[in-house]
Formats: C-alpha cells, structure tokens, sequence
C-alpha cells in the first residue's frame, strides 16, 4: 500500500484574501462565541465567519420570531404585564423557536473550539497566503486600520465599520437589515417625535416587535468591526515578518542570541 501524499503541500491557511474580504482564523473565547449566539442566533456564526450558517440563523431569528410575539412578549414581561405576554405568544411559530435557538448555541461553541484547534495547526505550519486581490469587482489588500474609527463608523452607521476593514459580505448584510428592522420599527418617526417634544406620540408610533432586534444589531456591528480591526492588524504584521525574513534574512546569519550561547 502506497503512502499518503497531500496533493497541496499547505494543508492549513491562517487567512485568504478575496474581492469579499479578508477571512482568517485565530483563537477565540468559545463562551463569548455562544453569548453572541444566545443574543441573536447566527452572530456567533457571524464572528467565526462561517456566513452561510450565520445568516440562515439569523434569518430564521426575525422570521420566527416576528411570527411568535416573542419580543412582544417579552416587552409585556418586562412592564410587568405577564397576562398579556402569554396571549400574545403564538404556539405554533414559538416551538419551532427554542430547539434552533439552542441549536446555534451549541453549534457556535463546538465550532469556536474545533476552530481554536485549527488556528493552532495552521500558525505552527505557517503557510504564506495571499495579501492582495484585485478583481474586475474590487481590490482588496492587507493593511493597518485603526479600531476606534471602526468603531466610530459602526457606532454612527452599523456595517460602515465593516466596510472600513473590508468585510463586504458581513456588511452589505448588516447594512439591508438595519434598513429593514428601522423601516419596519418606526425608529426614525419616534425620533422625530421625541425632538418635537410630542412623548406620546413618539411613545405610539414605536413598533416594540422590532425595536428588539436593533440593541443587538447596533452592539454586534460594533464588537465585530473592533475586533476584526485588531485581528487584521495582527495578520498584516505576521505577513509583513515573514516576508521579510524569507526575503533578507539569511539562512546562515547568527543571531546575537546564538552568539552569546557559543560564547557560555
């Protein structure tokens, strides 16, 4: 029996650079990862940039929840009107909700660790990855950024930080469903009111339903635009150390460190 040769002599990336973004792995706090997924299901997804899962779930959160009440419900639990928050629940779309719900839960937490695994794997092999990618649709290449200005971004406009760092797919996301969630909620007109003075009013408009799911939106474009700033500061400085040492560094040369050795 013929041993096994790999057909790629790198098995494992620490990053790919495309028109869609800069993708990579590194170490996470699996906890966090389900915290986020317990906030609103697919963020967690979101985070390890597994999209595909995390948008499906995330989807999946307003639809069923939309049709459960269940941030009416707990908007009625919270005022203390618990009567009212179990009639508004609807039974059929609310168990359909809790095993998902759990779902992405785990599924985030087990894929953090599996993920954290990898990451360890892959910085040991070190394999060099693409920093540059320019397509007929964009370019895009690794560079420093500044966190506080993605957070800046965020903060003003969810998903503008993550167009700052390059992360087309997480922002055009975050971006259409701000829109919707604002539009479907009356935001804007509650403001509105609110400068008017007109309390009531601004009070009335509000769709509490969808209101909910804007908290969660707002602090995750945040988190997620901070963190993926520091990460990618990270992946540009190890790019630029190994080319560097690949390119000018001598195989031969003794480090000083090496020369005090010979020297004891």
């Amino acid at each position: 029996m013929q041993p096994y040769k790999s057909v790629h002599k790198t098995r494992r990336y620490q990053a790919l650079v495309s028109q869609f973004g800069t993708t990579q792995i590194h170490l996470r706090n699996p906890l966090i990862i389900a915290w986020w997924s317990a906030a609103f299901p697919g963020f967690g997804h979101l985070l390890l940039s597994k999209y595909l899962r995390g948008l499906t779930l995330f989807i999946w959160e307003i639809v069923i929840n939309v049709n459960a009440h269940i941030n009416l419900a707990i908007i009625y639990s919270f005022t203390g009107q618990f009567e009212l928050a179990k009639e508004v629940l609807e039974p059929r779309w609310m168990l359909l909700y809790i095993p998902i719900y759990f779902y992405g839960i785990w599924d985030s937490y087990r894929t953090a660790v599996d993920l954290n695994k990898v990451t360890l794997l892959a910085e040991r092999e070190n394999a060099p990855f693409p920093n540059f990618s320019i397509t007929a649709l964009e370019i895009n290449y690794l560079d420093m950024r500044t966190p506080w200005i993605a957070v800046m971004w965020s903060f003003f406009m969810p998903g503008a930080g993550q167009l700052y760092i390059h992360r087309i797919i997480t922002a055009f996301f975050i971006l259409v469903w701000v829109i919707i969630i604002t539009y479907f909620s009356h935001i804007l007109d509650s403001v509105y009111f609110l400068v008017l003075g007109d309390f009531d009013q601004a009070k009335s408009v509000l769709i509490g339903q969808w209101f909910l799911f804007i908290p969660s939106i707002y602090l995750f474009a945040i988190y997620d635009a901070y963190v993926n700033t520091v990460e990618n500061n990270k992946l540009f400085e190890l790019e630029q150390k190994n080319f560097f040492a690949n390119r000018y560094q001598n195989s031969s040369f003794d480090l000083p460190l090496n020369l005090v050795k010979k020297e004891e």
